[in-house]
């Protein structure tokens, strides 16, 4: 029997989290669980194996909170700091597995790495930094521990983003376009995360209709909508707006293929 799939969202929050700093609007003053958004990574478990999807500044509680002890592989989407933010807290798993974190990541994301976390890459280094190992990807597919990432590279602006896809879960945030021959690698996705900021037009991220066409074009078999602002409105209200077989994300949320 093949071992079960999952993703679990450790954050499904835009870049500033919801609630924003200071914000007083309904969904920020929300008493609704579903309506607190750490911003966006993602946990992929087979079996036993650990493959978490960035590391943003709500990194360290996104580990606790989830509860795992181990970790096989950080893979990048990109350098953006909402996603690479948190990376100084693999050091954890360091002294748990006493052994480097295999860190996968572009060769633009790695040089953003090696600069904001430099004391990490040192000739001599301060005892207790985090020990990685980069493994450099492109747009081919790669394994970690055994599991098979295939990346789809998007646009998120002018900016090349990667999402990955392991068996039948697709996993795309920070997007506003992908390529006809990227959007051939989600065919077949039982589950497609796909990244929705919110209902107005956005210079770099789909809006809930254009990620609604995506996923009209891909078909999947459920959907679910991350990377989501507090712009988006209140997570009961835009969730009786969705198709039968789309769904807004939430922290916490675990869906298996």
């Amino acid at each position: 029997m093949a071992e079960e799939l999952s993703l679990t969202f450790l954050g499904s929050g835009t870049s500033m989290g919801v609630p924003v700093i200071g914000c007083q609007c309904p969904v920020c003053q929300s008493s609704d669980v579903k309506d607190n958004r750490l911003r966006s990574s993602v946990l992929f478990q087979i079996g036993e194996i650990n493959i978490v999807i960035d590391s943003g500044p709500d990194f360290r509680y996104q580990m606790l909170r989830s509860g795992i002890s181990s970790l096989d592989g950080l893979v990048f989407t990109h350098e953006h700091k909402d996603h690479t933010a948190g990376m100084d807290d693999v050091r954890a798993f360091n002294f748990i597995q006493q052994k480097k974190v295999s860190v996968y990541a572009d060769k633009r994301v790695e040089e953003v790495l090696r600069r904001d976390f430099h004391y990490a890459f040192a000739e001599i280094k301060y005892p207790g930094v985090p020990e990685i190992e980069i493994v450099r990807i492109e747009n081919e597919p790669f394994e970690v521990a055994g599991t098979r990432l295939i990346p789809i590279q998007v646009m998120h602006h002018k900016l090349p983003v990667y999402g990955f896809r392991i068996g039948d879960i697709s996993y795309v945030t920070d997007a506003n376009y992908i390529a006809p021959k990227e959007l051939k690698k989600l065919t077949g996705s039982k589950v497609l995360v796909l990244n929705a900021l919110r209902k107005q037009k956005h210079i770099s991220h789909f809006t809930l209709e254009q990620a609604l066409e995506v996923i009209d074009m891909v078909k999947p078999e459920r959907a679910y909508l991350t990377h989501i602002s507090h712009q988006m409105g209140k997570h009961a209200d835009i969730s009786a707006e969705l198709p039968p077989n789309v769904y807004l994300a939430y922290d916490g949320l675990k869906v298996s293929a």
